[in-house]
């Protein structure tokens, strides 16, 4: 695929220095790129590449000012990291929806209603009362379970598995060997001390513009649905457990867990290998950083370190603590010392 720098500026809301009619077939980093590519100059670190690279040409700040001569055009944006990252969007959504067609074997049962210009890898399964819209791309080896409903320009990259009732948004990506809609985690505890099983027959619901990232499960609900609002972006290796709700935008990162019925506000960033306990509620804009256990619920806008989780600035304060510890003690021995040898009367 060829896109003339004038294309590109259009896309990024920027203004061309140089010739606009060149083409280019490929993004790069700066101190790499070859002829026909394009890149991008956000930290000033790397200006000195600017001046040597081989690349077509390069995105830059609208203020940026060359010091020496240049040998590549130039496309000037408000903001050239923001840009860099539209045209890598814009590059990997033409490149993953440009696959169509049928590769057999597949299978897709006769009822299943299947949109124009969709993709079906070999070994896909589409199963009973499906409805699947236009451009979506389905890799192999992917599994749809009955009654499923997947919106317009999905992609449902190789292996992952949607079980039954599963109910997919539009513009969604989900990675390779992700699962939907597995059994929550409901088990009973018996008098005999072994466990029942608790039937789940809820659903997941992804809304619209979701991406999740490969081997990251999302249980059903054991009744209802399990919800992943529109906006939301999950990391790879990811739990979301039965009844959870995870707000519009909020960002997860991996190794992260939630357990059952939590509701998770919007707008949330939540760091990797975090844990979040069952049966809350966390408030919209929270920061959890990494390795976090939280089990209360707070407030909007707060940021969480620890476990268990507390507000950031009391954990700094603790961990102050914490690193004096050893003085603190040999301070409290060397008084205990003087105390027991003060001098009777």
């Amino acid at each position: 695929m060829e896109f003339s720098l004038k294309d590109i500026s259009t896309i990024l809301g920027g203004e061309v220095v140089g010739d606009e009619t060149e083409k280019v077939n490929t993004i790069s980093k700066i101190e790499e790129a070859e002829k026909g590519s394009i890149s991008f100059l956000a930290n000033p670190k790397y200006e000195s590449f600017v001046y040597s690279t081989k690349a077509s040409a390069v995105i830059v700040s609208c203020d940026f000012i060359p010091k020496s001569q240049l040998k590549t055009s130039l496309i000037k944006v408000k903001d050239p990291y923001s840009s860099f990252t539209i045209l890598l969007e814009e590059y990997n959504r033409i490149s993953s929806l440009s696959k169509m067609g049928i590769e057999q074997p597949s299978f897709a049962n006769d009822d299943a209603v299947i949109g124009e210009n969709c993709y079906r890898g070999a070994f896909s399964y589409i199963g009973k009362n499906v409805k699947i819209g236009d451009n979506v791309k389905i890799y192999p080896h992917t599994y749809i379970g009955d009654n499923t409903t997947i919106g317009n320009n999905v992609i449902l990259h190789t292996g992952v598995k949607i079980y039954n009732n599963t109910v997919i948004g539009s513009y969604s990506t989900l990675h390779a060997n992700c699962v939907i809609g597995s059994d929550g985690f409901g088990f009973a505890p018996q008098a005999d001390g072994s466990y029942k099983t608790i039937p789940q027959i809820g659903n997941v619901i992804i809304k619209d513009h979701v991406s999740i990232g490969a081997n990251t499960v999302i249980d059903c609900a054991t009744m209802g649905s399990t919800i992943i609002e529109q906006g939301v972006k999950l990391d790879n290796l990811i739990q979301i457990a039965h009844n959870v709700e995870v707000g519009e935008n909020t960002v997860i990162a991996a190794q992260s867990a939630v357990a059952g019925s939590t509701k998770i506000g919007k707008n949330c960033v939540i760091g990797g290998q975090v844990g979040i306990t069952g049966h809350i509620k966390i408030a919209d804009k929270v920061n959890i950083a990494a390795q976090a256990g939280v089990r209360k619920a707070n407030v909007e806008g707060q940021t969480l370190w620890g476990s268990p989780a507390i507000d950031h600035r009391l954990s700094i304060k603790t961990h102050t603590i914490i690193k004096n510890l050893p003085q603190i003690l040999k301070r409290i021995e060397e008084l205990e010392e003087k105390i027991v040898n003060l001098p009777t009367t």
